[in-house]
């Protein structure tokens, strides 16, 4: 691969269309003096002042924060929100970021689920985060909300040249990808055979069937072994035992290491880009499956993809205190730096 080639498949991001199926949170951050403190005069704790407020997409919406950086054509958001105050939020900050809200639904019992993360101020200016306080919801999803989610995930692979699944929340069906969501998923891509379908499940990435699948070293050897603690898998080992299991090609990310993809019969190594410095890996995999998704709906070959994936990410964890971004310009001479590493792919 080289410079030539990455140009052809940045060209073509303005032209992708996509859709982001999943948990779409809010990140909202207070930051917190604590030189002005103040003591509560009904429990006598110390009362944190809240000097700056700011918020984006999370979860999902960090998946849509890299699509749009990296200047897709077309992106939809398909999932849920409240009718509360992170909602208005959330959505807020997608349609600023050109997400297209048409199957982002609103649901009055549903929680928007809300990562707040209070940030103390250090004398020098920087941040540092405090305990965080997560909203979730703690039922199961509404039958009715579900049976509208299939609808949207349909009408919405018939608009998009590819799909990326985020299934963030950990309890089964408590989130929008449910067990009826995965049964539709593999409807959708057997209707849609040119359809391209990534998926990211932080809990249960072996449970899909038919998709391509993104987990990162850790979550495809928990996929095999049952998450049991005396059992280790080789990232090869596990990107091939995946990839057996749902049928397609499995991308195994492993950080500075670069990442694996696998079939059923083997596993490419795609190396990584080395960074330096001060890290924050928060959203490293959501900007990896961003960048993959694009490069794959530009042409991309799956090797191809997973080089733009491990550009993007090595962009997005120099990117401290906040779920980074990257952009084309950036990748560009990110890849100028380090070209030598993937001639070969």
């Amino acid at each position: 691969m080289d410079l030539d080639r990455l140009e052809q498949i940045l060209g073509r991001f303005p032209e992708v269309s996509l859709a982001v199926v999943g948990d779409f949170f809010l990140d909202k951050y207070l930051v917190i003096d604590r030189q002005l403190s103040e003591v509560s005069i009904e429990t006598g704790l110390e009362a944190f002042q809240v000097v700056d407020i700011r918020h984006s997409p999370g979860a999902a919406g960090t998946v849509c924060n890299n699509l749009a950086a990296l200047g897709v054509g077309r992106l939809y958001a398909v999932g849920l929100t409240g009718a509360d105050g992170q909602g208005y939020e959330l959505r807020q900050g997608l349609a600023a970021r050109g997400v297209l809200l048409d199957y982002l639904r609103e649901y009055p019992d549903f929680f928007t689920p809300t990562y707040t993360k209070p940030m103390e101020l250090q004398p020098d200016g920087s941040e540092v985060e405090m305990n965080r306080v997560d909203i979730k919801n703690r039922r199961f999803l509404n039958p009715k909300a579900e049976a509208e989610m299939i609808l949207c995930l349909r009408e919405a692979a018939q608009r998009v040249k590819g799909m990326l699944i985020a299934d963030q929340v950990t309890e089964e069906g408590y989130g929008v990808v449910t067990p009826g969501m995965r049964e539709a998923l593999v409807s959708v891509a057997a209707d849609n055979p040119r359809l391209d379908i990534l998926v990211d499940s932080r809990a249960r990435v072996a449970e899909f069937r038919g998709l391509m699948l993104k987990p990162n070293h850790h979550e495809a050897e928990q996929a095999l072994t049952g998450g049991h603690p005396d059992v280790r898998i080789d990232p090869h080992q596990a990107g091939q035992g995946l990839s057996r299991r749902s049928g397609k090609p499995v991308f195994v990310t492993r950080g500075e290491e670069g990442m694996l993809v696998c079939t059923g019969d083997a596993c490419t190594t795609v190396p990584g880009v080395p960074v330096e410095g001060p890290l924050d890996i928060v959203g490293a995999g959501d900007s990896a499956s961003a960048g993959i998704m694009m490069a794959l709906a530009s042409g991309a070959s799956l090797a191809e993809a997973s080089v733009v994936g491990n550009l993007v990410a090595s962009i997005t964890v120099q990117q401290l205190g906040t779920t980074g971004t990257a952009t084309v310009a950036q990748v560009r001479e990110r890849f100028r730096q380090h070209a030598t590493r993937w001639e070969s792919i």
